[in-house]
């Protein structure tokens, strides 16, 4: 495996895992009764189980399956890295749970069992984080996370997306590029009590 730039120190690193470990147990806990119930829901509103597990580019490039609610008909096990806000598939309460990000739920299981962190670079699916170069590989030194600078900025990129006459054209030329800057600055510059910062941001909205 190609070497990757590391950024954290093992302090970082330890303080980083130890927090991760701990809000997404307690999370877990606490939403379990809604994940449950979402999950019965999901599966009613897409006609087919309503867990979905994808391919996503984890730390050092690794691949792991990342898992969110079901929000689309139609779609098993979609690798599809762009969808717009008026995407046909999209179902009603699927429309609801992309929207306050409820989807992402089962994420927290992701974090608790290590392959995502809390904060970090939001995990793609292969083609775009694995092929990094250069300096801007060490944006896979870390944890792709749930939340982060890069996805609270473009928190409404599906109706950012859904406006342009080529969404994947202007997500490969405008959004990547601005993503893999600001989640570069986020790893270079890593402080713990910023990670702090963007959970309570995404949190209160």
């Amino acid at each position: 495996m190609d070497a990757f730039p590391e950024a954290l120190s093992n302090n970082q690193q330890r303080l980083k895992r130890s927090f991760d470990v701990v809000v997404s147990g307690i999370g877990i806990l606490l939403s379990l009764p809604l994940q449950l119930l979402l999950l019965v829901l999901c599966s009613i509103d897409t006609r087919s189980f309503g867990l979905l597990s994808q391919t996503r580019i984890g730390q050092y490039g690794r691949r792991f399956r990342l898992w969110k609610f079901k929000s689309m008909r139609g779609v098993a096990a979609s690798q599809d890295s762009i969808t717009t806000a008026n995407d046909p598939r999209i179902t009603r309460l699927g429309r609801v749970l992309r929207k306050t990000k409820l989807d992402e739920l089962p994420q927290l299981w992701n974090v608790l069992i290590g392959n995502m962190s809390l904060v970090g670079p939001r995990p793609d699916v292969p083609g775009y984080a694995d092929q990094l170069k250069s300096d801007d590989r060490i944006i896979l030194s870390v944890r792709p996370g749930i939340t982060g600078p890069a996805s609270i900025k473009f928190k409404d990129e599906e109706e950012l997306l859904s406006k342009q006459s080529n969404p994947k054209q202007y997500n490969d030329e405008v959004i990547w590029p601005q993503k893999v800057k600001i989640n570069k600055a986020y790893v270079e510059n890593y402080r713990f009590k910023n990670d702090l910062m963007y959970v309570i941001k995404t949190i209160l909205g």
